[in-house]
């Protein structure tokens, strides 16, 4: 996994400036108030509602923030008009490109995307162009220093919980579960006391492409970096190896 390190990013993406806080609160604030809208406000009888808070507990989102939040989604959850919508396309030198959005306004999140690809001089595809690269999986980081669990204890845990595989970075440990199974694995390491860096349903792509032109990756950089600006966007996934 050298070179495409998940913590590497999640540590580079929390060390950035309150704009970026700002908007991964925003992109929370969203999927709680999806998350309400279809299972409602109670956390015990709505397991994605639990994903969500999960999520926001991972990125530091203080508790009061997160129980505001599903507050005001209960309350205006007949407003609630979020869509899930997902582009996929291609970067420079045809890196594979999985664009998640939740929005209001289809036409400015399409016209948004579009633009972030065409300024990056890459393109948007079909539905299905090169989701078949990827494989979606459930995936939990643990900072090595935050862990107090031996590697084969945490390991034994996770797969006693359900997961499929483990792995072990310099500073980290990845799981992966079925999608089905995130939850579940999830729980049970959270009753343990397991601290997560990051805890989500994600796109894994099945293999890695190099870039070797400056000018590609000055290109694809412009495309993520406009993706990431834009509130609509929720995730993005590609198979750059940074």
């Amino acid at each position: 996994m050298s070179g495409h390190s998940k913590f590497a990013n999640i540590k580079h993406k929390k060390e950035k400036n309150d704009a970026a806080k700002g908007k991964v609160f925003t992109i929370i604030g969203r999927e709680l108030a999806v998350a309400v809208k279809e299972g409602g406000p109670d956390p015990n009888n709505n397991s994605r509602l639990r994903d969500v808070i999960a999520k926001a507990k991972a990125n530091n989102m203080p508790n009061d923030t997160i129980e505001r939040g599903i507050k005001r989604a209960a309350g205006d959850a007949g407003n609630v008009n979020y869509e899930h919508i997902t582009y996929e396309g291609y970067g420079p030198s045809g890196i594979a490109i999985i664009v998640e959005a939740l929005t209001d306004n289809k036409n400015r999140t399409a016209s948004n995307v579009r633009n972030a690809f065409s300024k990056g001089k890459g393109s948007l595809g079909t539905n299905g162009c090169v989701s078949y690269m990827f494989d979606q999986k459930g995936q939990i980081i643990v900072d090595r220093e935050e862990c107090s669990l031996e590697a084969d204890d945490l390991m034994m845990m996770a797969l006693d919980a359900g997961a499929e595989d483990f792995s072990e970075e310099e500073d980290s440990f990845e799981i992966l579960t079925a999608p089905d199974d995130f939850s579940a694995v999830r729980e049970a390491l959270e009753k343990e006391g397991v601290p997560m860096a990051s805890a989500e349903v994600t796109m894994i792509p099945q293999n890695y492409v190099e870039l070797s032109d400056e000018n590609d990756v000055k290109s694809l950089n412009r495309i993520l970096d406009l993706l990431d600006d834009d509130d609509d966007v929720q995730a993005v996934y590609h198979n750059w190896d940074e």
